[in-house]
């Protein structure tokens, strides 16, 4: 099963920039492939201004999220793995998606607490929530 997190990327942006909200994307900055300008970065990571008019040719893939940005008058070209996005969120509100970083690598999930695995036919997991 492919990952969901760039679907999930894509809806929350579209849905916090047609509600006139401004999208903040949250990356770690140390994962493999990310290309931001390092004097941006705190603590391991950078939060980026995504909004339509702040950045200029955003492209967002299965794989990746790159775009045009301006840091301190500077224009710098953003390549950001999907993988490497921690959360994408309202600057106004701050709703919006956090992500786990072990989600999401297209593999099994582990259900969540409270609930038990069952067999079905089929040979397929089937959830039951203990109340």
């Amino acid at each position: 099963m492919t990952p969901s997190r760039p679907y999930l990327i894509r809806a929350i942006y579209e849905w916090l920039t047609e509600n006139g909200l401004t999208p903040y994307m949250m990356v770690n900055a140390g994962f493999e492939g990310v290309e931001v300008p390092d004097q941006f970065i705190d603590d391991g990571k950078i939060v980026l201004n995504i909004a339509p008019e702040a950045i200029r040719g955003m492209e967002m893939s299965n794989q990746v999220v790159t775009f045009e940005a301006s840091f301190s008058g500077i224009v710098y070209t953003i390549y950001v793995p999907v993988m490497a996005v921690q959360a994408i969120y309202a600057y106004e509100n701050g709703r919006g998606m956090v992500f786990d970083e072990e989600e999401d690598d297209g593999g099994e999930t582990t259900p969540p607490e409270g609930s038990t695995p069952t067999s079905t036919s089929g040979n397929k997991a089937h959830l039951k929530i203990i109340k």
